[in-house]
């Protein structure tokens, strides 16, 4: 399925933008990633509170094998046949997959954000009484003679 036929086939969910993934495409909405297209199939994304109901309706998850023969399993589960036809099905499902995606990226940000709190915080400020860094004192430092 090309990008067109993929915001056809989202459009009773919502808006979509498609952009090219891997050996397919990522299918986004709100900014964020919530369906890949991928051999021929679409999956949606699913966690920990979401996966259960994918597996119990039949549905199985993205894998492939990878560098070295290793097997990943990915957090993206097939969609349903049936959900093709029936826009009410294909919405519940997307609703569940955006749901999943938001959780990840909420998990996502988090983990950036303290990232970062933990890079500022082993960076030495200038102290408050102007004393100078190790750097700053080896700097003023007389200037080495050199041997004729």
């Amino acid at each position: 399925m090309d990008g067109q036929g993929l915001k056809e086939l989202f459009e009773p969910f919502a808006a979509v933008t498609v952009r090219r993934m891997f050996s397919g495409y990522g299918v986004y909405a709100d900014g964020i990633c919530f369906a890949l297209n991928l051999r021929g199939d679409i999956f949606l994304k699913a966690d920990g509170l979401t996966e259960a109901r994918f597996a119990k309706a039949g549905s199985e998850p993205f894998v492939y094998s990878g560098h070295r023969g290793k097997v990943t399993v990915m957090s993206y589960w097939r969609l349903l046949s049936s959900a093709y036809d029936d826009p009410d099905e294909l919405k519940s499902w997307c609703g569940l997959a955006m749901e999943a995606a938001r959780r990840a990226a909420a998990v996502k940000q988090a983990k950036s954000a303290r990232r970062v709190e933990r890079v500022a915080k082993t960076q030495k400020a200038p102290s408050a009484k102007g004393k100078a860094t190790r750097g700053a004192r080896w700097a003023k430092a007389a200037p080495r003679r050199s041997r004729r």
